[in-house]
């Protein structure tokens, strides 16, 4: 099962252009194995709240994008993982690259 499918997957499901948000951040990614979840998903979110402080997004405009970020790093939590006693360590570096966001580095 790719990442795509599985989101696909997930009830209940997400409004049809948050969903559609979400896969556009993952692009050609979202085709990976569902054990690659956890990573690839974190990165998209990442990716999508970086633009959006680089941007200076502040706005409504820039709503869409945060509620993306936001489940895209939800899902990657919810996401089957082969490794489930490393969801302590997985956290941890999830929160600090995330925090990374905030500091420009």
């Amino acid at each position: 099962m790719t990442i795509t499918e599985w989101l696909a997957a997930r009830t209940p499901a997400p409004p049809e252009v948050l969903l559609r948000r979400i896969a556009r951040a993952l692009g050609v990614e979202g085709s990976r194995p569902v054990s690659d979840a956890h990573d690839v998903l974190v990165a998209a979110g990442e990716r999508i709240a970086a633009d959006v402080l680089a941007g200076g997004g502040t706005s409504r405009d820039t709503a869409l994008d945060l509620l993306a970020a936001d489940a895209l790093v939800t899902y990657a939590f919810e996401a089957p993982s082969e490794g489930p006693r490393e969801l302590v360590s997985r956290a941890e570096r999830s929160m600090a690259r995330i925090a990374r966001l905030g500091t420009g580095s």
